[in-house]
């Protein structure tokens, strides 16, 4: 039976977020959605991640714009990006203040963070969520789901999954894909797995530097 934790990044968007925010609800799964910084500065956005909070969910920190990973920034730039998030999200924040890089098309590798980000990451309590399995609904709105069942059924060992509340029509399968999941004995997690956090409330746990890269020169 595999097991699956559900995470959602780049929203929230009027056009997509209520639908996944439905699904789940309809599904009774916990899920965290990580949003970028910039979109909570629009009124009708920032309601949306007021609902996701109020419904159950975790709101985490997906960087100020999403733009260049971290891991190629100065320091300052990439503590601006984390920093910046976490004023902007406000009372959205999490105690554990979740926090997630983009990655640059879902890998994983030095590109995600740098020496300045960690130590600010550490030093405020943060808890870094990775990843290990990715879709890619954001740039195959049709094709993910068979990729996603796919995963589920061939794990041995517990999936965090990030997809995308973005408006480019992906989520309109979301339902089908949990309930066929559902239907083949995969369970849903209410916790990440331990092993796609690399900090967790501010401690470094093993394989933290596989994501870390020296800052960029100015």
């Amino acid at each position: 039976m595999s097991e699956v934790f559900l995470s959602f990044d780049n929203g929230p968007e009027p056009e997509a977020t209520p639908l996944v925010l439905d699904v789940l609800a309809r599904r009774r799964i916990r899920a965290m959605f990580f949003v970028i910084g910039e979109k909570l500065r629009d009124r009708a956005r920032r309601a949306l991640a007021e609902r996701v909070r109020a419904e159950g969910h975790r709101v985490g920190n997906h960087t100020l714009t999403h733009g260049t990973p971290l891991g190629r920034r100065s320091g300052p730039e990439a503590v601006a990006e984390i920093a910046e998030t976490d004023a902007l999200l406000g009372s959205l924040r999490e105690p554990d203040r979740l926090f997630r890089p983009n990655g640059g098309g879902g890998a994983l590798g030095p590109h995600l963070l740098n020496r300045s980000a960690v130590a600010h990451l550490l030093a405020g309590g943060h808890s870094v969520v990775l990843w290990n399995s990715i879709p890619r609904d954001w740039d195959d709105p049709d094709g993910w789901p068979a990729r996603a069942l796919a995963m589920a059924a061939a794990a041995e060992e517990p999936l965090l999954m990030v997809l995308h509340d973005l408006p480019n029509g992906a989520m309109r399968h979301l339902d089908r894909v949990l309930g066929m999941m559902s239907d083949s004995g995969t369970r849903f997690l209410a916790e990440p797995p331990e092993a796609c956090l690399p900090i967790r409330a501010g401690r470094a746990m093993p394989g933290l530097e596989n994501y870390v890269s020296e800052d960029a020169v100015p």
